[in-house]
């Protein structure tokens, strides 16, 4: 039925047929006129994939630190040393923290902060020790490729040494940031002193070959156009088919308060909804057969808009997001809990699924 109301898009027609979509498909996608049609051939792809379950973790975000050598015009979370707000985590204030998030019935803790340029390589790795002893069963999902990258030059050890160690430190998988938009068009103009997209995917690629899965993101919504888009999710499939590594794609929607972009009047407003959708409907479309799981950060739609999102080809709602600071600080609403995002499921009339971070099925809410 879908497929007969397909009206002049070649690219829709080609992911109905099972096909591997082209840049130039890409592009199509983003200009085409039909949101209904595409979010349509989305979710028919979502359902064809995974069902209509929809998943999410219980996870506690902490940001060890907010002290940061760069300075991202589109981050409104970093401080430099001496800023009246800026921290950085003891021993003791990460113990507690991690102890909360097991009240809180936390699988995961997800685990992120600044470049601090001080911090030496065992502030990290007796860390993950800490966790990993007191907390065994606790999945830790720490430190994005760009941190690794960062320390990597900080401290003057590979790429793959600074890995290595973490991994037998206890660092289980890795977050997905610091990807932002791989193309150098662009990532020069929103990012400052953080690692190029090639070191990045570098970077990762080594945390894969390692046995280290990660997830990956995107962000959106800022001064991109539709080819910088296409290109960061041609090449997130290229290296899913060389690794396997990725378990979810989390495409995240800028988020304009107290950024430099806003300041500089680069950017005025956020994308709208529309626009939204379409990023995930293109995401679904592009990554179609090679990365099954399209999440949804809730945290940046609003639950709202997220629960649209899943009917566009997400299947994800990523997770609780208990103590996330960072999107706080750009002013969203964070913290939910599973029965809310239970509800929020089936308000839609899909499964909802509480898993682990490999999409692993822990419970689900009937």
């Amino acid at each position: 039925m879908l497929r007969k109301l397909i009206d002049n898009c070649t690219a829709i027609d080609r992911v109905m047929a099972g096909e591997e979509l082209t840049y130039d498909d890409g592009i199509e996608l983003m200009n085409y006129d039909n949101l209904y049609l595409l979010g349509a051939a989305a979710d028919y792809v979502r359902k064809k994939t995974i069902g209509n379950s929809v998943s999410f973790v219980s996870s506690y975000y902490m940001n060890y630190t907010n002290v940061c050598a760069a300075s991202c015009q589109m981050c409104a979370f970093y401080r430099k040393e001496g800023d009246n707000d800026a921290y950085t985590l003891s021993s003791e204030q990460i113990n507690q923290r991690i102890d909360a998030a097991k009240k809180l019935g936390a699988t995961e803790v997800h685990i992120v902060g600044g470049f601090h340029p001080k911090l030496p390589i065992e502030y990290y790795e007796d860390m993950l020790t800490t966790i990993k002893k007191n907390h065994p069963e606790l999945n830790i999902k720490a430190f994005t490729a760009a941190e690794i990258f960062y320390l990597s030059k900080l401290t003057k050890n590979s790429v793959k040494e600074i890995l290595s160690r973490f991994k037998t430190a206890g660092l289980d998988t890795m977050p997905g940031g610091g990807a932002e938009l791989f193309h150098p068009d662009i990532r020069d103009k929103i990012v400052r002193g953080k690692c190029s997209g090639d070191e990045w995917i570098d970077t990762i690629q080594q945390a894969h070959n390692l046995g280290i899965k990660s997830n990956i993101t995107m962000l959106y919504g800022h001064i991109e156009k539709p080819n910088h888009i296409i290109d960061h999710l041609i090449k997130i499939r290229e290296i899913q088919k060389k690794t396997g590594g990725f378990i979810t794609f989390i495409p995240l929607k800028f988020s304009l308060d107290n950024t430099e972009l806003e300041k500089n009047g680069l950017i005025t407003q956020e994308t709208s909804s529309i626009y939204d959708l379409r990023i995930i409907a293109v995401s679904r479309l592009m990554l179609a057969s090679i990365l099954d799981n399209i999440s949804v950060y809730w945290v940046a739609y609003g639950k709202k808009l997220a629960q649209v999102a899943l009917s566009h080809g997400g299947n994800d709602l990523v997770g609780t997001a208990f103590s996330e600071e960072i999107y706080r600080a750009a002013g969203k609403a964070t913290n939910s809990s599973l029965i809310e995002l239970a509800e929020m499921v089936k308000e839609i009339r899909r499964v909802p699924v509480q898993r682990d971070t490999f999409f692993n099925q822990i419970q689900n809410f009937t």
